[in-house]
């Protein structure tokens, strides 16, 4: 079992003092990777639902920074040696194919391979409307986003022609280490399930009352393409207990993720050491 740290990106770990013990504090307790979200901006009022809390609301105020996910992994790459890095997740259909491409492969060579590429359709729609997007075309836009990604990191020059992007011969350069990266699909829905069937190399539910709905979505799914539902690798979270982490090794899951184990440096400190003695070492 791997571990890793998600919502890294937030609160106190936004700064650089904040971030940097962070980062070099779960890298030397054996925490894996760092997961990061996202939003661009979080219009006032909203009344989109967010799915993962009962009232329907993020955690915290609508003035809650978030920041950037390619800029913070990017300073928490040059601060840290082995700890993987994640966007946990991008918000795909928001941003350009070719951004995406060619951030997310600048990341993966300046940080020596260590970056793992997480995306998601998104939930908040009037985000969507403030960036003129369209709020009821993002899955097959996220669908599309992906396949051209992938060809963008392919030797030599990339055309596209599809529903909703188009452009000829371009060239996308640096590609990643190895010449392409992890995409792990984020989203608890039986359609993210099969949408990393389809196109991912992982999935992330980010609410375990859906894991073993989507593990089972994910199977069916592969057998009806003809996929090893093996090749995905499946990341989840709960209470982090040895109890919990053998619970969904059991089910399937490879990567234990959860939140930081407090704000101050001394409760982040003492939280991971201790959850790298009583539970990390222990899987």
């Amino acid at each position: 079992m791997k571990f890793g740290l998600m919502f890294a990106n937030v609160g106190p770990f936004g700064q650089p003092e904040g971030l940097t013990h962070l980062a070099q504090t779960a890298e030397s307790v054996g925490v894996e990777s760092l997961w990061t979200v996202e939003h661009v901006v979080v219009p006032k009022g909203y009344a989109s639902q967010y799915p993962y809390s009962q009232d329907g609301k993020m955690p915290g105020s609508e003035e809650n920074p978030f920041p950037d996910p390619y800029v913070w992994l990017s300073y928490a790459a040059a601060v840290t040696k082995t700890i993987k890095l994640a966007t946990g997740i991008i918000i795909l259909p928001q941003r350009h194919p070719f951004y995406i491409a060619k951030e997310a492969a600048t990341l993966d060579q300046l940080s020596g391979g260590r970056h793992i590429l997480g995306v998601g359709i998104g939930w908040l729609e009037e985000e969507f409307k403030a960036l003129k997007v369209p709020f009821d075309k993002r899955a097959p836009i996220t669908d599309e986003s992906i396949e051209a990604i992938r060809d963008l990191w392919s030797e030599g020059p990339s055309a596209h022609k599809g529903d909703h992007y188009e452009w000829p011969a371009v060239e996308s350069n640096p590609k990643p280490v190895g010449g392409s990266l992890p995409i792990v699909i984020g989203g608890h829905t039986k359609s993210a399930a099969r949408r990393a069937a389809r196109l991912g190399d992982g999935f992330f539910p980010a609410r375990g009352d859906k894991l073993e709905e989507g593990i089972a979505e994910i199977k069916a799914e592969c057998a009806r393409i003809g996929r090893d539902p093996s090749e995905i690798e499946i990341t989840g979270g709960s209470l982090p207990t040895p109890d919990e982490v053998k619970r969904l090794e059991d089910m399937g899951v490879s990567r234990f993720v959860t939140g930081p184990p407090g704000f101050s440096p001394d409760d982040v400190k003492a939280g991971l050491e201790k959850l790298g003695d009583e539970l990390f070492s222990k899987f």
